[in-house]
Parts: structure tokens; sequence; C-alpha cells
């Protein structure tokens, strides 16, 4: 990510890649401040674009964002900052802010394997929103560039690197190595924080995974969390796509969720009130 990016092109990075962003927007100023209504910036969890005015304003700002995203909260706040009586800015004067958090891609997949069935999987998944951390040893079976929704993660080691990567995700396994395979299963299943995991393979591949995981001392209730064969049975064909398309419409099937509507939406009419009516007054949002 550029971190040179004004706020509507930021807007636009996040948007494609999927990331968890706040926008911030000056909404009402009094007296001397630094930025006048209507100045904007973009905060994500790691970095921010263009400027509300810098200082310990927009430190506030930043911090305030982030414990938004971090706790997943994507309702709108406003926020009222009196610049010189808790902030300790020399301009004096007050600001209220508009931080509207948006939630950006909450389904994540890590791709183990960079072969046909895999490739197809990543052009499903580069038009839907997910994001993609995609493993492989090899250099040369990425593409030159990926999806924006999409990061090669190039390595040596998948299996050491696997649990940190994997923790809270969804995994699919598509290696060319049935060796890899099973490591990866055995140490997913040791580590236990995967939201699923899926394996290609067909139902001999899946009987002699069972036994060997049975022999490594998992129960029966652990092994079946592992999907294999992976994919929908009702998608038939063998091709990588028709294969991918299986896959990925299990995938949607698994994480399908009707969001509930929340009793208010947007922000409080008492907040727009009182900004609208006392522009000046009003404590900082801690």
């Amino acid at each position: 990510m550029d971190t040179r990016m004004n706020w509507y092109q930021a807007v636009a990075d996040c948007e494609q890649r999927g990331e968890p962003y706040v926008l911030v927007t000056v909404l009402g100023v009094t007296g001397s401040v630094p930025r006048e209504p209507a100045s904007k910036m973009v905060v994500t969890g790691d970095h921010s674009f263009d400027t509300i005015g810098g200082g310990h304003l927009e430190y506030r700002v930043c911090q305030q964002a982030r414990e938004r995203l971090a706790r997943r909260d994507y309702t709108p706040e406003l926020a009222h900052f009196p610049l010189g009586a808790s902030l300790g800015q020399c301009c004096g004067g007050r600001v209220s802010v508009l931080l509207e958090a948006h939630p950006g891609c909450q389904q994540q997949l890590v791709l183990f394997g960079a072969g046909h069935v895999a490739k197809a999987v990543v052009q499903i998944l580069a038009g839907l929103p997910w994001r993609v951390t995609w493993v492989d040893s090899r250099a040369a079976q990425f593409p030159k560039e990926a999806p924006t929704n999409v990061h090669p993660h190039l390595t040596d080691d998948p299996v050491g690197d696997a649990p940190d990567l994997c923790d809270g995700r969804h995994v699919l396994i598509l290696t060319h190595n049935h060796a890899l395979d099973f490591e990866l299963c055995r140490t997913l299943l040791i580590r236990g924080t995967c939201n699923s995991i899926g394996l290609i393979g067909s139902g001999t591949k899946a009987r002699r995974f069972r036994q060997r995981l049975a022999h490594r001392g998992f129960d029966a209730d652990a092994i079946g969390t592992i999907r294999c064969p992976v994919g929908l049975p009702q998608v038939p064909g063998k091709r990588p796509m028709e294969v991918a398309v299986s896959i990925c419409a299990e995938l949607l099937a698994m994480t399908h969720q009707v969001p509930a509507t929340p009793p208010r939406r947007g922000v409080a009419w008492k907040d727009l009130r009182q900004l609208i009516e006392h522009p000046s007054e009003g404590d900082a949002t801690p």
C-alpha cells in the first residue's frame, strides 16, 4: 500500500483489497482549527492517509478509529474535540468529526498450493469479497500480478508458517504433494484455530488420511472437521475450473450469513442536533 495516497485513493484501494478502514470527516469547527469542514482522512489498522490537521487531534482520531476496527464496530460515530483543553494544541478551537467504519472483506482464506485448481480458485475469488493469502514454495507458480485481494506468500516452510497464517481463517489445501497435505492437516488440527479446512483429493485419499490421523491420536470429531473431497458433490466435472467452482460454491454456502438489522442505523439524531445547535459544546469522546 502506498502511504502517499490521498483519502479518496485510499478508499478505492481499501475497497479493492477488502481491507477494513475508517473514513474520517471534519463536520464542524469553531475558533482557530488546523483544517476546515469537509477535510478527510482514511485510517486502517496500520496506516493513515491524508490529514485532518496533524498533531494530537489526528493522533487521538487515529487511535479512536483503530479501536473501532479492532472491536469490529462498524457503526458511525460523532466525536467532539476541544483542541486547547484536552489536546494541548495551540489553536484553541473545537472540532467535530464523523468516523465511518467500513468492514472490508470479513471472510479470509489461506490457500495452500499454486497449481491449476488453485489458480482457478483465485480467479473466482478475485471477484468476490474475500481476502486470500496464497501460499507456495515455488515462486514461478505465482502469476506476475496477483488480484488486489490476493496476497502471495512465498515460503520454503509452509507447514511451519501454517499455524499463524491460518489462525481464525478458512483453509484450502490444494498442493501437489500428498506428504505436504498430510503435514498441513496434522499441524492445523493440533493448533485447532482454523475456521474450516478443505482438502483436495479422492475418496481413497480421504480414507487414508483419516486412518493416518487416527493413528496419530486424533479423535473422530477432529478428523471430521476436514472436508475431503472438498467441494460440492452436486457440481460435477474434473476440469480445474469446474473443480474450483465446486470448491468456491461450498465456501460460499458455508460462510453465508444473513446480517441482523441493527435497531438504529446511521448517526443518532441527538448527536446531529447537538452539532447543529451547539457546535462549540461537548467534550472529546474518549
